[in-house]
């Protein structure tokens, strides 16, 4: 029964939230939208499988399956997949979106830490950078990728210039 009413308040909540900005995502409730949902009450294990989408403030992530792992009734950690799984935020008030997606992810909504694992990209704008490995920290804004013990697997990068102001007047 207590299953039945977390699933009907999730649903009922995710009606009624708006989108804020990074400063408040880690302040805000975690909405989780599926097609099947379970709760091993035991271990603090919720698992979500088809057409997965996860909300917290701003951030937005789009999975196969979730695995959701709570301690003392909060959510630990977080583990998505897909084909790819993909995610977005909203940096900051007046900042650009950042998208990413990879084939396994890591959140840690206490830490505002999000991993990629296999196939990751990141974008932001023009920036793009591809890696096995991207640890996104929105807390403090901060993208890491690759692995220092790998020369095999490298992290590319592209930053595009940003288009001056004749080049916008003429679109």
């Amino acid at each position: 029964m207590y299953l039945i009413k977390f699933f009907v308040f999730t649903i009922l909540m995710m009606l009624g939230h708006g989108v804020h900005a990074l400063q408040s995502d880690s302040d805000q409730p975690v909405y989780i939208a599926s097609n099947t949902a379970s709760y091993d009450d035991k271990k603090g294990i919720s698992i979500y499988t088809g057409n997965v989408v996860t909300d917290q403030g701003s951030l937005h992530i789009e999975s196969d399956k979730l695995v959701v792992y709570l301690k003392n009734g909060d959510i630990e950690k977080m583990i998505f997949t897909g084909k790819p799984a993909k995610f977005r935020q909203l940096p900051g008030v007046g900042k650009e979106e950042i998208h990413g997606e990879g084939l396994t992810g890591e959140y840690y909504p206490v830490k505002n830490k999000l991993i990629l694992i296999e196939e990751a990209v990141v974008i932001q704008g023009n920036n793009r950078s591809a890696s096995r490995l991207i640890i996104y920290d929105s807390k403090n804004s901060l993208i890491k990728a690759g692995e220092k013990s790998s020369d095999s697997k490298r992290v590319h990068s592209v930053f595009k210039p940003k288009e001056n102001k004749q080049e916008q007047e003429k679109k």
